[in-house]
């Protein structure tokens, strides 16, 4: 535990502290890792957004494949790291999280939505790509497991899809400029649970280090940022978190 005592003398120190998270802080609630050995996209290929556009049976089986996993992403809890993340927030030690998970757990903790940036969108609704109205998913997958029927925007006619953001899709550019806003303006950025190699988004804690900031990485495994980092603690986030903001 001395690393987290380590982390625990940066987070008493910092006036700012922004966080950034990955899919391994919700691995401990039970969701599984998209990108790593024997995750989601190792067993089946990624749809990729052009093709949702395109074709019918595509948009068919990406809707077949949200509810066919959809149960571990919506009954999922949040566990002692993203509790521990809510309760530097609520005491102002903290600003913003940024994520890169699509399983509002940092909301369920407690954050105000307003305090979370959302890089990768949200996977618990879905809207539509024309105008942005918000369905709710237990309306859509009642109707597509009864007929097989496609949503389609009610107000518009346009094509509704998960609010998340996929493979070929062109990231939103308010969430990221808010993610760099907000790296450029904190003196301790700790990233967790995130192996740092999908971009652009790999690129924002680099923005907290020029600017200043001490850069921290909590992660199982190296990443491709170990490199700049001012500490690194390798160990699992529901333990170390919670211990380095014990008061």
């Amino acid at each position: 535990m001395d690393k987290a005592l380590d982390l625990r003398r940066m987070i008493h120190r910092s006036r700012n502290v922004v966080f950034f998270t990955g899919a391994g802080i919700s691995t401990e609630s039970g969701i599984p890792d998209f990108r790593s050995p024997g995750g989601i996209w190792t067993k089946m290929a990624p749809i990729q957004f052009q093709d949702f556009l395109n074709s019918e049976d595509m948009r068919r089986e990406t809707w077949r494949r949200k509810f066919a996993t959809d149960k571990t992403l919506l009954t999922a809890k949040p566990n002692e790291g993203h509790y521990a993340i809510e309760r530097l927030i609520s005491a102002g030690k903290a600003s913003v999280v940024i994520t890169q998970n699509i399983d509002n757990l940092h909301q369920d903790s407690g954050i105000p939505e307003e305090k979370v940036i959302e890089l990768h969108g949200n996977g618990t609704f879905a809207s539509c790509l024309t105008c942005g109205t918000r369905y709710e998913l237990e309306n859509i997958k009642q109707r597509f497991l009864s007929d097989n029927q496609l949503p389609i925007c009610k107000f518009c006619g346009g094509l509704i899809k998960t609010a998340t953001i996929s493979f070929g899709q062109a990231m939103p550019l308010e969430p990221v400029k808010r993610a760099e806003e907000a790296a450029s303006h904190c003196d301790l950025f700790i990233c967790i649970g995130s192996s740092l190699v999908v971009h652009p988004a790999a690129q924002i804690p680099l923005i907290a280090k020029d600017n200043g900031a001490t850069l921290v990485i909590l992660n199982r495994e190296a990443t491709a940022l170990d490199e700049y980092a001012d500490l690194i603690i390798n160990d699992e986030i529901g333990e170390i978190l919670p211990a380095a903001i014990a008061t």
